[in-house]
């Protein structure tokens, strides 16, 4: 009897063990990007894309409204993030396991029979608080505007044909950089930006300019602010007129929270 004994101990621990770890499922949790605050981009799950001939990360990613360094990591692609055309890149992360996503765990399935519920107890109605304002990110970067000219368009948020500005002008009016940077694409292919330019002002912060008529810069080349960057156009659009974006960590905010008061 003693030998039977001690031959279930080993078994009842092994129970003990994988109830504890059982109790800990069940949640959701999310995992932060290390090293930063950053919120990662929402990742568009089963979603993915073809590279094309003049593609480069940050077109493909501002298409799609992804932090390129998102887009990157999900891909395992590091810098200088060169990519091929026929190449497929996915728009969601591995298995749930690149920074920023949300990592689901089973439930934990009941091991006891269900008791009878009890008469359920009503909790009092407490007044929830309102929802608190969102913020404009800050920025330190010293913004100018690209073109003179009526502002004709503005930014709307969720409205995906309202990302940015609209500035009205002539075709040939100059376009310029809104703040020092890199040139990170310089092309037309990206659908209903005509030719198009975008600077990366850092880490966070991009500017891109829509519907030139001529490009005078290429991608990979530092411009200052207030360099004429592009000629005004209307390509991919009914005028002239330059399409002027701000994007923070690759979602559009407004310019005219950041652009200086014109006179």
């Amino acid at each position: 009897m003693m030998t039977k004994s001690f031959r279930a101990i080993p078994a009842i621990l092994l129970m003990t063990c994988t109830l504890a770890l059982l109790a800990g499922c069940g949640s959701t949790r999310v995992i932060p990007e290390r090293g930063t605050g950053r919120i990662a981009s929402t990742p568009k799950y089963g979603a993915t894309t073809v590279v094309q001939r003049g593609d480069t990360m940050y077109g493909i990613a501002f298409r799609n409204g992804i932090d390129y360094r998102d887009l990157a990591a999900w891909n395992r692609i590091g810098p200088p993030y060169t990519i091929y055309p026929g190449q497929r890149l996915r728009l969601y992360p591995d298995r749930g396991a690149a920074r920023g996503t949300v990592a689901t765990t089973p439930a934990r399935r009941a091991t006891t029979p269900a008791r009878p519920a009890a008469t359920p107890v009503r909790p009092p109605v407490v007044a929830r608080p309102p929802a608190p304002v969102q913020r404009p990110v800050a920025s330190d970067i010293a913004w100018r505007w690209p073109a003179q000219g009526d502002l004709v368009g503005r930014y709307a948020a969720g409205d995906p044909t309202r990302q940015g500005v609209d500035i009205a002008g002539n075709g040939g009016d100059p376009v310029r950089a809104a703040a020092d940077g890199v040139v990170v694409y310089s092309g037309a292919g990206l659908v209903g930006y005509g030719e198009l330019i975008i600077v990366k002002h850092d880490d966070a912060w991009l500017s891109a300019y829509g519907h030139n008529r001529a490009r005078l810069v290429n991608e990979g080349q530092r411009v200052q602010g207030g360099q004429q960057i592009a000629e005004m156009g209307r390509s991919g659009a009914a005028r002239d007129m330059l399409h002027f974006e701000i994007r923070y960590n690759g979602k559009p905010v407004d310019p005219l929270r950041y652009l200086p008061g014109r006179p």
